[in-house]
């Protein structure tokens, strides 16, 4: 149970101590609430009819320790520096209403009420989280113990009852925040390291913001002048191949013609707009069909598995670091920044390489941010590195030049039985693997860029961006071994790389926090029974962790079941002899795959007993049929 500090056990703690904090704004209520992340213990500041604030001692504070949240440089910090300047409760509850209902930020802010953002040590963690999530998904993700909604209207007259209620939901934001804090440190860690190298504080930005800071750091030091945003970007643009970029065969000729006879219109939101005479290619290639797209190509299969043995090798080529490198083999760079861009950005890239190679990982991670993350900024609006045909460039060479590899490899008789975006994997006879390799070889010395193999035993499918691909584990080092052990995730400790809707990860950082959890349970099941045969009744069955059974969802207006409100963030479990739906508040339209669904906004520390195993290994199921692994039921008509 957590307690609060007394004043002495306060001022006890080292200078710099981390606590996270979290602020609530009514008519007629203020609160800041500081837990440290060590002992869990808090410190509360209230500002009511009942209570004055402790200025000298929130000031204290704030400027002894270090202080984290959760999109607190747009909200919770200015809501507190106006209140260390003598803004009332109705004061800040207006302030409050202009962050939040006019959008106001930054300088407008405090423009309009007068005051300074100060050098304090502060981390805000929303940026550094993957995508956009709110503080409440991400604790979702993060199985968090209890998932809490506000609870009152934020323009409702608090009673002392109520207040209480709201600093219990206050704390529990805490614990939220803690939990993301704890996830996301090794983020921090290499962004301190950035920060101390650049005169910086990175700690508080995203990974693109960081290679944007980097970039614009190192131009000011070869040139004396900091970039500048293009003040004239292109309406639209048009894409120019490079000059290996030939076909031998008719189709994908006409589909180079179609790519660079096109233009690309700039949308509102900065970036290239794909024409439907490029999207609507149909491109087939052996027996697998290919699409482009801005996100990348795909291949088309659908609900397919591929085997290896018995002499057949199932071989996957992925191109390193595929878009820096078309960015320098093309000698590609904003025109509005210059060559000066192209110099930086391959010291970028080749010092993250060699540190990689030396074992210098602070480095190359901290770097690798800086290398991937600038391929973002291409596209946004707002930044300095905004160049939307450059984008297209590096993307639609991307596309084509894998359709290259694709077309030598078939022309050869070698079956490519999938591609996406920056590799294909390709079936073909142990015999032939020589020729296949000499194939690939050719393709990187005519294009430049290097590719890494990893084997498989086993690929089942879904479609190009769902699928359990089995690792042949003959074919890792002792280190790759060590590495996968340690692992926390059942997929990579038995060797099976899971994408898509069956990962228990999201494509932004590899992580947790960009997906929701949905019975992880059944994907468990699917991984043990393709790795080591185990029946999927029995990895369910015995599974003690509640954690694996829940989904969880968004939903945007609120949801409902039997008359209760369950917030913005509704998590469950299949529970037996349950019947309904979870409803949207506004609409009272189903929330998806809610059927028999029992809300569980509080984790319980045992399995609920009506948990309905029936459920899950019917889904699990469902997923090996989805996945090729076994065969669709045959529907049999008589007439």
């Amino acid at each position: 149970m957590t307690r609060e500090f007394t004043d002495q056990e306060l001022a006890a703690l080292p200078l710099g101590s981390t606590f996270v904090y979290d602020v609530e704004i009514y008519p007629n209520y203020f609160l800041v609430t500081f837990m440290d992340i060590v002992t869990d213990r808090y410190v509360t500041f209230e500002q009511s009819p009942d209570r004055e604030l402790e200025l000298d001692k929130l000031r204290w504070l704030i400027w002894r320790y270090c202080i984290v949240g959760f999109n607190s440089i747009n909200y919770d910090l200015p809501m507190v520096l106006l209140a260390l300047n003598g803004f009332n409760t109705a004061q800040l509850k207006e302030a409050s209403n202009a962050v939040i209902f006019e959008g106001l930020r930054g300088r407008e802010l405090q423009e309009r009420y007068k005051f300074i953002l100060p050098p304090i040590n502060h981390i805000d963690l929303m940026e550094v989280a993957p995508l956009r999530g709110s503080l409440k998904i991400y604790g979702g993700r993060l199985h968090c113990p209890t998932i809490r909604e506000l609870p009152y209207p934020h323009n409702t007259w608090l009673t002392r009852e109520e207040a209480a209620n709201v600093r219990e939901y206050n704390i529990n934001d805490l614990d939220v925040t803690k939990l993301l804090l704890v996830e996301l440190f090794p983020h921090i860690e290499l962004r301190v390291g950035l920060g101390k190298e650049y005169g910086r504080d990175f700690r508080s930005l995203s990974d693109a913001q960081v290679a944007e800071a980097i970039i614009s750091n190192r131009i000011y030091r070869k040139t004396g002048h900091w970039p500048k945003k293009n003040k004239a970007p292109p309406k639209h643009c048009y894409y120019y191949p490079p000059s290996y970029m030939q076909f031998q065969t008719a189709p994908l000729q006409r589909a180079l013609e179609a790519v660079t006879s096109s233009q690309f219109e700039i949308g509102s939101n900065g970036s290239a707009i794909i024409p439907e005479k490029v999207t609507k290619l149909a491109l087939q290639i052996g027996h697998t069909s290919y699409k482009m797209g801005i996100g990348g190509l795909h291949s088309q299969e659908k609900s397919i598995a591929y085997k290896a043995g018995n002499g057949v090798l199932l071989i996957d080529r992925d191109v390193n670091s595929y878009y820096p490198a078309i960015i320098l083999n093309l000698g590609l760079f904003p025109q509005h920044l210059g060559p000066i861009f192209l110099e930086i950005y391959k010291w970028i890239v080749d010092t993250r390489l060699r540190a990689k190679k030396e074992g210098n990982k602070k480095t190359a991670e901290g770097l690798k941010i800086a290398s991937n993350g600038t391929f973002g900024k291409l596209g946004n609006l707002y930044s300095v590195l905004y160049a939307p045909d450059l984008l297209l460039q590096v993307t639609l060479t991307g596309q084509l030049s894998l359709l290259l590899l694709i077309e030598m490899l078939e022309l050869a008789g070698l079956e490519v039985v999938s591609g996406n975006t920056d590799g294909i994997v390709v079936r073909l006879q142990e015999s032939r693997y020589n020729e296949f390799l000499g194939i690939v070889q050719i393709w990187e010395k005519r294009t430049g860029f290097t590719t890494e193999e990893t084997r498989y035993s086993a690929i089942y499918s879904r479609d190009v961006n769902n699928y359990f691909a089995v690792k042949d584990l003959t074919q890792e080092t002792v280190s790759d071994a060590e590495k996968r052990n340690k692992s926390r995730f059942l997929d990579e400790r038995l060797g099976i790389k899971v994408k898509g809707s069956y990962c228990e990860r999201g494509s932004a950082q590899n992580s947790v926090l960009s997906k929701n959890p949905e019975n992880l349970v059944c994907s468990d099941a699917v991984i043990r029974l393709i790795r080591d045969g185990v029946p999927v009744e029995d990895t369910i069955r015995a599974c003690p962790d509640i954690r694996r059974f829940v989904t969880v969802r968004n939903v945007k207006t609120g949801g409902s079941k039997d008359d209760e409100h369950l917030g913005k963030v509704v998590r469950w479990y299949y529970a037996r002899a349950t019947v309904g739906a979870i409803r949207y508040n506004g609409s009272g339209n189903k929330v998806p795959e809610s059927d028999g669904a029992k809300p569980l906004m509080v984790l319980p520390d045992t399995l609920p007993s009506d948990l309905d195993y029936g459920r899950y290994i019917s889904e699990a199921k469902k997923i090996l049929t989805e996945i090729g692994y076994t065969p669709k039921p045959r529907i049999v008509t008589f007439f």
